[in-house]
């Protein structure tokens, strides 16, 4: 692993270790901008990679850079476990969406998010190249997740909305994957011509990979419909067979959709899948193709 790397102008990362979910296992830092610097992703929480991580920023000054602030793209540990430390060494404010300020009380305690970021603002960052980025507020993985443009490079720091390796959880405790595919599409269409996530590589030709994913939840969001059908004796076969105690129920709970709708997901995995499973049927369920009652799911009567 090579750190610090350079990835563009005006555009370095910095992979630290972090508690992350697997196959991840390090957390990408990036510092944006020429003379004035951006750093997003205050991420590591170890003590070791944190002694790393802060000589990286500190050297930036022997560039002829200076840091303006640090920028959090959303509030989850991996991903703001040293920004507290890193401000206060630094001397530097927060910078966060409006909905992070509430979630990040427990990690920054008394350093305050200084600038609350909106949808739509231009971070301006002088030097010899001055850089323009526009934040983008884009929910579904996380309330407050941001993402960063440098329109005139073509550049998108897209923080957990994509990953270079592993996939994306859609927590339904605060996740809405709803809002997590519009603002898929949404990124697909800026055609940016790099996108920099916070795990594993950059990611070339981005506008095919959020496709990717857009077409991988809907397949999936498919599966779970069939199991709902499978859980109301519709499938026919061993489905019915299987599920004909769900039925006879009202439906069929997680944990009788979950063997149904990721039969392709491997055993060890299903606990994460059993929240992503949840994140589609709240999907269905607000567009009326799911019915939820004590704990049972069915599938709406003409909800396809």
């Amino acid at each position: 692993m090579i750190r610090p790397r350079a990835i563009a102008a005006g555009v370095e990362a910095f992979a630290a270790r972090t508690p992350t979910l697997p196959p991840a296992t390090h957390t990408n830092s990036y510092a944006l901008g020429g003379r004035e610097v951006l750093l997003v992703e205050p991420a590591t929480p170890y003590e070791d990679e944190r002694r790393a991580w802060l000589a990286w920023a500190r050297g930036l000054a022997s560039q002829g850079r200076s840091i303006v602030a640090i920028a959090v793209t959303h509030h989850h540990a991996d991903h703001v476990g040293g920004a507290r430390f890193f401000a206060a060494e630094l001397g530097v404010p927060i910078w966060a969406h409006a909905e992070a300020a509430p979630r990040l009380r427990g990690v920054l305690h008394e350093v305050p998010v200084a600038r609350r970021l909106s949808d739509g603002e231009v971070v301006r960052l002088d030097g010899p190249a001055p850089m323009a980025l526009r934040v983008l507020h884009t929910p579904g993985h996380a309330p407050d997740h941001l993402c960063f443009l440098d329109e005139a490079e073509g550049v998108l720091v897209c923080g957990d909305m994509v990953a270079g390796v592993g996939t994306i959880l859609i927590d339904p405790r605060e996740g809405d994957m709803a809002e997590y595919l519009a603002q898929l599409e949404r990124l697909a269409a800026l055609g940016a011509r790099v996108a920099l996530p916070a795990h594993g590589e950059p990611i070339d030709a981005p506008e095919a990979l959020f496709r990717r994913y857009i077409a991988h939840r809907r397949m999936r969001e498919q599966r779970v419909l069939e199991a709902l059908a499978a859980a109301a004796g519709e499938g026919g076969g061993g489905g019915e067979g299987r599920s004909g105690g769900a039925a006879s129920q009202g439906g069929a709970t997680l944990e009788e959709l979950l063997p149904v709708a990721y039969a392709d997901t491997a055993l060890a995995l299903w606990p994460i899948a059993r929240l992503s499973l949840e994140a589609h049927l709240i999907k269905l369920e607000r567009e009326g193709r799911a019915v939820r009652r004590e704990g049972r799911w069915r599938r709406a009567a003409g909800g396809g």
